[in-house]
C-alpha cells in the first residue's frame, strides 16, 4: 500500500502526522507529505485512520 497527499488541499492541521508519524510528516512548506516507500503492513490501519480522519480528504491510499 502506498500513500499520497494532495498538498494543494492540505490545511496543515497535522492530524495525519499525529495519527501515523511513521508514514506522514510535514514538509518545509508546512504541508503534509507521505513516505515514498510502501507503508509497512503493521501501520496500514493507522494510515487508514489518518486518511479517514483528514478534515479535507486529501490523503489517498492505493494498493
Amino acid at each position: 500500500m502506498k500513500a499520497s497527499v494532495d498538498q494543494d488541499g492540505c490545511i496543515s492541521c497535522e492530524l495525519c502526522v499525529s495519527i501515523c508519524p511513521s508514514v506522514f510528516s510535514m514538509n518545509d512548506d508546512n504541508k503534509a507529505e507521505a513516505i515514498e516507500d510502501d507503508i509497512p503492513e503493521e501501520t496500514e490501519q493507522d494510515a487508514e485512520d489518518a486518511r479517514d480522519g483528514c478534515p479535507v480528504s486529501v490523503i489517498n491510499l492505493e494498493e
